[in-house]
């Protein structure tokens, strides 16, 4: 009895082992059809935004036809970046003994099941090598998500910090990269100056300022200390790549796309390119509308807002003269929209200061590296002290196409 059990479970065994094999491979071929699909995509945004410069060097608008195409690829673009995603998530899973469907692992459970790890704990020392962990796009108590890994731990003198939800990226149109760098061509200024003209008379001359440009490549890192009795402590090192790690790289990501100067190896944000609101309204929800007012006389329809949160609350606060609330149900979720656009609170954005802008049209990310974490004993006197230093780092380039496609200002009342 025991032996026929025993070769049925070496039948099922086998047989789970080939159905992960095929779904691995089916996967992979789905991932290499998503990137070449992703690449084709990027290469026709290319070949828009030359026609459209085209037309502008001509001395037209920007016709509806690019518009409406430039639109269309940046929705396929994300559709496209969530297929991608997904398949990377499969490929990352792992399947129980029993054949059940794997679960999306976060960071910590990545590096702690990885063969490197394995091989560190069992040699008490050494490197695990360079781990690729994919992201994990929403952490929650569910099973499918980081699961048990995010469970706040029970041990003394450890503590978590509120974390902000970061949504920049979300607004900018995704892309990827092979390269160190992206030259690109950014429309500075654009005079119109086209006119009816009698025969025989001389035609005005239009002029269009363009400069080519280069995003480089950018890589956000940092690493820390833990002590080696983490090895035989995985829950605890998961809550630490996981509640550190992985959120200070997102953090710093945040303040780069908005904020960064460019200068040394800072990306150079939205916020130092974007033009400054011309608008004279005295009330921050009118700012904001005529700030989407000149993007579109630019040409271009605004798709976001960017905000403090205190300056969000004090819209939200707004109340008529019932001393009801403009905005906001105190009873229910109120959705975060403003004249029909999602608005980003963040505290990456100054307060007082606010964004408008066309972003998926505008700017694109270009993710050269995704986040990847290296565990180690061998840095400086980890040996002789019982530490391990864990680092973490991504590397991307943002590129803005139209800097008179976002409109940058000071609103007129702060806070709530």
């Amino acid at each position: 009895m025991h032996a026929i059990i025993e070769r049925e479970l070496s039948r099922a065994d086998r047989d789970r082992r080939i159905k992960e094999v095929q779904e691995r491979g089916e996967n992979v071929a789905k991932f290499t059809e998503l990137m070449e699909a992703i690449k084709a995509r990027d290469e026709e945004i290319k070949a828009m935004c030359a026609k459209a410069l085209e037309e502008i060097g001509q001395g037209k608008t920007v016709s509806e036809e690019v518009k409406l195409k430039l639109e269309q690829l940046s929705s396929d673009g994300l559709k496209l970046q969530a297929r991608l995603i997904e398949v990377e998530q499969k490929l990352a899973a792992r399947t129980s003994y029993a054949g059940a469907a794997g679960q999306r692992k976060s960071w910590g459970e990545q590096v702690i099941e990885s063969d490197g790890w394995k091989r560190l704990v069992e040699a008490k020392g050494g490197r695990t090598g360079k781990i690729e962990l994919k992201a994990v796009t929403t952490i929650s108590s569910d099973p499918a998500s980081a699961g048990a890994a995010i469970e706040p731990m029970r041990v003394p003198g450890i503590q978590y910090p509120p974390q902000q939800q970061l949504t920049i990226r979300d607004l900018i149109a995704p892309g990827r990269t092979t390269s160190n760098a992206i030259d690109y061509v950014q429309e500075l200024a654009f005079q119109n100056m086209a006119a009816p003209v009698a025969e025989g008379q001389p035609k005005p001359q239009s002029d269009i300022s363009l400069q080519e440009k280069t995003a480089n490549v950018r890589t956000l890192a940092h690493w820390m200390l833990a002590t080696v009795q983490v090895l035989d402590d995985a829950p605890q090192l998961s809550s630490y790549i996981d509640a550190r790690l992985r959120y200070g790289l997102a953090l710093v990501e945040e303040d780069q796309l908005l904020n960064g100067d460019g200068l040394g190896q800072n990306l150079l944000g939205i916020m130092p390119q974007a033009q400054v609101a011309t608008g004279t309204a005295t009330s921050n929800v009118d700012q904001i509308r005529e700030a989407m007012l000149q993007i579109r006389l630019a040409n271009y329809r605004a798709t976001g807002i960017v905000l403090h949160p205190a300056d969000w609350c004090a819209i939200e606060l707004l109340k008529l003269t019932d001393n009801s609330y403009l905005f906001a149900n105190p009873q229910s979720l109120s959705p975060q929209i403003l004249w029909g656009l999602p608005v980003v609170d963040t505290v990456s954005m100054d307060q007082g200061g606010f964004l408008v802008g066309a972003f998926r049209i505008g700017s694109q990310i270009f993710d050269r590296q995704a986040p990847t974490v290296e565990v180690s004993t061998e840095d400086s006197d980890n040996f002789r002290k019982n530490l391990v230093t864990i680092r973490a780092e991504e590397r991307l380039a943002l590129a803005v196409y139209a800097p008179n496609a976002f409109v940058k200002g000071t609103l007129v009342v702060v806070g709530p």
